[in-house]
């Protein structure tokens, strides 16, 4: 199993490229089940999460090439045959997004078997808001053996109302709509820019969706989408590790190839901790600190609130800050297992139900610890870089799912840090853990 061997102590000085946007490429690429023709897609990351949403189409019958050499970020995905619209569980256990086949399934084959996504990590992502949405569509859906059987002559639409805010409920209802009979009206959609990039995919396909975005859509049903070519936004989780990495080494670094606009939560609160963050144009941002950093607390939410996926990484910071910063966790239940592996490496903090408090500024040594989520794995990384001595970080295949070789970019700014064990391919054996 590899490991990450980092040796602390080295500011980040240069310059950063930020890779597409995961957990937008994903949708999209299931989106490409709507139409017949082909779809392509650019500015795809090199990550697991990639490969399995891959093998998953092509179980169905899809026809996929993931690009190598000169056009290793596009992929091209023909679904012209569909001979077998079921997401086996032995694929999707290690991937909880799967569950974004349903919609489009039921849409354009009127039935679909989707394995339930099984336990995650960092606490429970319900499935029932997509099936709530589904049938008020008209759906007829049952569940045995550990699958969801959907079915739908032809889905109709329907005003929706989410429960709750919900990412992928949104964007799997919001590809089911678009080839609904009439309009399809949601209301307290998520507004992430994941589900801007999947409705602006569709509407270049031929659908005719307003208000992504907003927290209201209104969607006009077509009969039939048609291939496209589009460019995956950049991975805004990623831009943000990166900025939080120049902050937290006293670095100078440029993160190129992002986009400001969805950072800017996590950037006013880089401001709050006295660290210096200019903007040098549409796509990069500069990150500078020179120590002296103020406590800041926050508190998660959706967005455009401070991101979930970038509470950890933040809590390594908030160890270097002068004073006490309380940080408040509402999306999952059972994201601080990070914790317990930052407190071993000297970290002072107190958790208390959704409530880290941490007290800094503190001297972080090395240790050896375990990656127990994608999230919390960048964490260890930003506390290994500045940490004193050289630690072992073990698991960092949850690295993998979501960071297109970290390590590599790490070293290009100055970063001690190599792996253990064989490099990521997309070709690589997936893992059977799925956690973000």
């Amino acid at each position: 199993m590899d490991k990450f061997v980092i040796r602390g102590g080295n500011p980040l000085l240069g310059t950063v490229r930020i890779s597409g946007a995961k957990n937008s490429a994903l949708p999209c690429m299931a989106a490409a089940i709507l139409t017949e023709d082909e779809v392509t897609l650019e500015n795809i990351p090199q990550v697991r999460d990639i490969e399995t949403e891959r093998r998953l189409l092509v179980s169905m019958g899809a026809e996929v090439e993931l690009g190598y050499g000169r056009a290793q970020h596009r992929t091209k995905i023909c679904c012209r045959t569909l001979s077998d619209p079921e997401a086996k569980y032995e694929i999707v256990k290690t991937m909880r997004a799967s569950s974004l086949v349903l919609g489009p399934l039921i849409a354009r084959c009127g039935m679909a078997r989707v394995a339930m996504p099984g336990g995650c990590a960092i606490g429970g992502r319900p499935i029932d808001l997509h099936i709530k949405g589904l049938e008020k569509m008209g759906a007829v859906i049952t569940q045995e053996h550990g699958y969801l059987e959907a079915r739908a002559e032809r889905l109709r639409g329907a005003h929706l109302v989410f429960d709750k805010i919900t990412v992928t409920g949104t964007e799997d209802l919001l590809m089911a709509a678009v080839l609904a009979d009439g309009e399809t009206l949601m209301e307290n959609c998520a507004r992430e820019p994941e589900v801007t990039d999947l409705a602006a995919l569709l509407n270049a396909m031929g659908a005719r969706i307003e208000g992504a975005g907003t927290s209201t859509i209104r969607v006009h049903g077509v009969t039939s989408l048609h291939g496209a070519r589009y460019r995956i936004n950049p991975d805004r989780i990623e831009a943000g590790t990166f900025l939080i990495a120049g902050a937290i080494t006293g670095g100078d670094l440029i993160v190129a190839n992002c986009e400001p606009d969805h950072l800017g939560a996590l950037i006013a609160k880089l401001e709050e901790l006295g660290v210096r963050v200019d903007h040098l144009g549409p796509d990069s941002v500069r990150v500078r600190s020179e120590g002296h950093l103020r406590a800041a607390d926050i508190s998660t939410e959706e967005y455009p609130g401070f991101p979930t996926d970038m509470q950890a990484q933040y809590m390594a910071l908030a160890t270097q800050a002068e004073g006490v910063s309380q940080i408040k966790e509402n999306i999952f239940e059972n994201r601080f297992m990070h914790v317990q592996e930052l407190v071993r490496m000297g970290a002072n903090i107190k958790v208390d139900g959704k409530v880290a408090t941490v007290r800094g500024a503190t001297r972080l040594s090395s240790a050896a610890v375990m990656c127990s989520d994608l999230r919390a794995s960048a964490s260890l990384v930003l506390a290994a870089l500045i940490a004193d001595g050289e630690s072992i970080l073990d698991r960092v295949y949850h690295m993998d799912r979501g960071y297109e070789r970290i390590e590599e970019k790490l070293r290009g700014v100055g970063a001690q840090i190599r792996r253990l064990g064989n490099i990521f391919t997309p070709r690589d054996e997936e893992s059977a853990v799925h956690s973000d």
